[in-house]
């Protein structure tokens, strides 16, 4: 490729080959899937996916908008479609200790029915109870019991009045007990004034009869708590045989319809237990003299304790469940435990455990976006720690941090079977694999995501049929062919890379529904090659408004810029700005001196701290090929500077050096540079022209400052060779090259790019070992000979005026 003559415009734009798309429509073409052509990251995936070892998490990493979550959401709906659905969770009420509610598995499905159940079992429990004890036959049996109990205390008293009487004593009832008192012989209570008459003899033998009476009563008496006591069990045992006989059939139903699953059987015959145990909860209260809001029903807070709840319920779910997480917080993740107000405290029970992200995915798989995991406090710890653990343990953050010490439900921990799957940046996925070593442990497979595919005739038909499915699934008009292959031309600029396409679904689809509204928008019945153009330069425009205002600087010389002419040290390089997603480029003048000096080139932005480490190492680069190439048995006695000019903020990159290099070459040589041409390109230590990023805006950025103070047919700008393959121009800039008022040169070294700029051959070594005289290497050759002859005179005179000193 001779440097001299410009690129062809078959090299500034590589245009698609229509025979690539035999359609006219794109509703001739079938559906797809939304998901170019990624082999390696699928394979991953996949494998990811079918692999049964808990630690074969997926890391799915890979810039924004390429399709990862539509392949992730395609390939696990493909395989949880494949799998049983996973089994129900439920909460039970811990009769033994209520703050650590049990677990229950059940079969998908057999959850809500056991809820439904428990709660058909707890409707017939209010009335089955209350009716069995109002019924006449339990209060005939009641009242035998209390009769029975009371001829027995009547018939002990009654055997002691007897054997009293016996003794001429009488056992009197009054207010305050039992008492004795003596008998006339007529039968009657003798009077105290007739008690006192008899002889002392006679009064000490009825004392001591009453007294020995005394004993017997009190012995009588001690045994009635224990014949009431013995009265009240034989009434429990009477109430659990009512209790047994009101719900006995309904719990043994329920113990035959789930007699395989010993987790409900236990249930049942805690319910069952605790009923009896807590009868009377059951049975009718008194009403109180003031009704109060905040008294509790005990019947209906005893029958909350036998209900189900249902954490997880899969009754509904076919096959596997897929979760997508969009908020994944540490409560999101393994649930909570919520509260309600009472009486000014927070009581909370079992029934009040809600299910997190792990709970609805357990079984299946679990999607997240890394970014957001990481920005939620302590959920990247959470995630990683139930994991490791293999089980969800339901923790308030503050308890997890130690910030309360109040006494907590502890729910039974679920086993954890789940394949979580992150989508996240590459950056990402390095960081966490360089800075936590828990990671590798628990992600062990990355599917990595091309941002671009190579263009191909098979490529380009993926891309048509692509196109064809987003345009019905987000219900557009079909594209004809030309807007497909403008829509795959543009996918190459994207990219920067006239071999290959953006495999960006999301920009792509974007861009599609704009050219769909500007084509409705024209009353077509599909999408046009103009519309998408039109939704191109639409977009451009929008973000346009910095270039234009700079634009509008350089062509009022507020901003110099010289596109005609040639100027010794000064050259105009090309630097992009991006602003979001959209980049332009820059023309910046470039300026160097040169002088006698030490062999020091000056980096202005550098020593101003305006110039960032590339710039800098840039800079060193072609000082050091400037020593090499012409320096090699003498000093390098120059003192150089460089700098851009008007340059007020961050200078960065090494994409400047090729023109920076030349400005000083420039300045050395005393040789004109032409203005009318811009130059990129970065430079090795010997001389290569290395390729840069953004060309395209770059070639761009100089060809509108040259439409706007006139093409005059010489201008044109000078790219590495490299860069060629990445060309892909916008149409105007085309056919100006076309016709031919602007030229792209391609160089592969700084002396093609020297014999460009300034207009005389670069030179080569010759058999004596030096550069042609009149040569551009010739020229900077004699003039850092003669810089190093004035060093050396300078050095010597120093010398001896120091002697001469030294002797007077």
């Amino acid at each position: 490729m001779d440097p001299h003559e410009p690129l062809s415009p078959d090299q500034l734009y590589r245009a698609c080959d229509p025979a690539d798309f035999p359609f006219s429509t794109t509703e001739e073409l079938p559906d797809v899937p939304l998901v170019f052509d990624q082999r390696r990251a699928m394979e991953a995936l996949h494998f990811g996916v079918d692999m049964a070892d808990p630690g074969f998490n997926v890391f799915v990493p890979g810039p924004t908008g390429v399709g990862k979550q539509t392949a992730v959401t395609d390939v696990v709906s493909q395989r949880a479609a494949q799998r049983p659905a996973p089994p129900d969770w439920c909460y039970l009420h811990n009769f033994k200790d209520p703050f650590k509610p049990k677990r229950l598995q059940l079969p998908a499905g057999h959850g809500r029915r056991l809820q439904q159940d428990i709660q058909e079992l707890i409707d017939e429990l209010r009335t089955a109870i209350p009716a069995a004890f109002e019924g006449e036959e339990y209060r005939a049996r009641v009242e035998e019991l209390e009769q029975s109990a009371r001829e027995r205390e009547a018939r002990a008293i009654e055997e002691l009045r007897q054997k009293a009487r016996e003794k001429g004593i009488a056992l009197l009832e009054t207010p305050t007990g039992f008492a004795f008192a003596p008998l006339t012989h007529e039968g009657q209570v003798m009077p105290p004034q007739v008690f006192n008459q008899l002889p002392p003899e006679v009064q000490k033998q009825i004392e001591a009869t009453v007294a020995e009476l005394q004993q017997e009563l009190q012995k009588v008496v001690r045994q009635f708590p224990a014949w009431r006591k013995e009265m009240r069990e034989k009434l429990r045992q009477l109430n659990r045989q009512v209790t047994q006989n009101a719900v006995g059939h309904l719990i043994e139903d329920l113990r035959e319809k789930y007699r395989e699953f010993e987790g409900v059987l236990a249930h049942l015959e805690a319910i069952q237990q605790d009923i009896v145990d807590h009868l009377e909860d059951f049975l009718p209260q008194p009403a109180p003299p003031i009704p109060l809001p905040f008294l509790i029903n005990r019947a209906e807070e005893r029958l909350k304790h036998y209900r189900v709840h249902l954490l997880v319920d899969h009754s509904e779910t076919r096959g596997a469940p897929v979760v997508h997480e969009a908020l994944p917080n540490h409560t999101n993740l393994i649930g909570r435990i919520d509260y309600r107000a009472f009486m000014g405290t927070l009581v909370t029970d079992f029934s009040m455990i809600k299910p997190g992200a792990l709970h609805r995915a357990n079984g299946g798989f679990l999607i997240l976006d890394a970014r957001k995991v990481l920005l939620q406090p302590h959920a990247w710890d959470t995630l990683k720690r139930t994991l490791q653990a293999g089980e969800i343990r339901i923790e308030s953050l503050e308890r997890t941090l130690s910030l309360i010490s109040t006494v907590p439900l502890e729910p039974e921990p679920i086993p954890l079977n789940v394949r979580v799957i992150l989508l996240g940046d590459r950056l990402l996925y390095y960081l966490l694999d360089a800075l936590d070593p828990e990671f590798r442990d628990l992600f062990k497979v990355a599917a990595d995501f091309e941002e671009d595919l190579p263009r191909s005739p098979e490529t380009h038909q993926l891309y048509a049929r692509v196109l064809a499915t987003l345009a019905r699934k987000e219900k557009l008009l079909p594209l004809a062919r030309d807007a497909v292959i403008r829509m795959v031309e543009q996918g190459a600029r994207e990219v920067e890379d006239a071999h290959k396409v953006s495999a960006h679904l999301r920009g792509v689809t974007d861009l599609l529904k704009e050219a769909d509204f500007r084509a409705r928008q024209a009353g077509r019945g599909h999408i046009t090659r103009a519309d998408v153009e039109a939704a191109i330069d639409a977009r451009i425009d929008r973000n346009s408004r910095l270039r234009e205002r700079i634009q509008e600087l350089i062509e009022r010389d507020v901003l110099l810029i010289d596109t005609e002419g040639s100027q010794v040290g000064q050259i105009n390089g090309l630097s992009v700005i991006s602003l979001g997603d959209f980049s332009f480029g820059r023309p910046s003048r470039i300026t160097a001196t040169a002088r006698l000096g030490d062999g020091k080139v000056i980096d202005i932005e550098r020593e101003t701290e305006l110039g960032g480490a590339i710039h800098s190492k840039g800079v060193m680069i072609l000082a050091n090929f400037m020593a090499a190439r012409y320096a090699r048995v003498q000093p390098l006695s120059v003192a150089a500077s460089l700098v851009f000019e008007q340059s007020y903020g961050p200078v960065e990159g090494d994409s400047a050096s090729l023109a920076e290099l030349c400005a000083l070459l420039s300045a050395l040589a005393d040789l004109p540079l032409r203005q009318d041409l811009a130059v990129t390109g970065s430079v090795s230590q010997h001389g290569k022209v290395q390729p840069i990023g953004g060309v395209n805006e770059k070639i761009e950025g100089f060809f509108d400052i040259c439409r706007r103070k006139g093409l005059t047919g010489t201008q044109g700008v000078v790219i590495p060779q490299a860069n060629v393959q990445n060309l892909m121009l916008r149409q105007d800039v085309v056919a100006a090259a076309r016709d031919g008022k602007f030229r792209i040169h391609a160089v592969a070294t700084v002396d093609q790019a020297l014999e460009l700029l300034l207009g005389v051959p670069a030179g080569e070594r010759g058999p004596d070992g030096r550069f042609p005289p009149e040569t551009v290497n010739g020229r900077v050759e004699r003039q850092l000979q003669e810089f190093a002859e004035l060093r050396r005179r300078f050095a010597k005179s120093k010398d001896q005026d120091n002697r001469g000193g030294e002797e007077a």
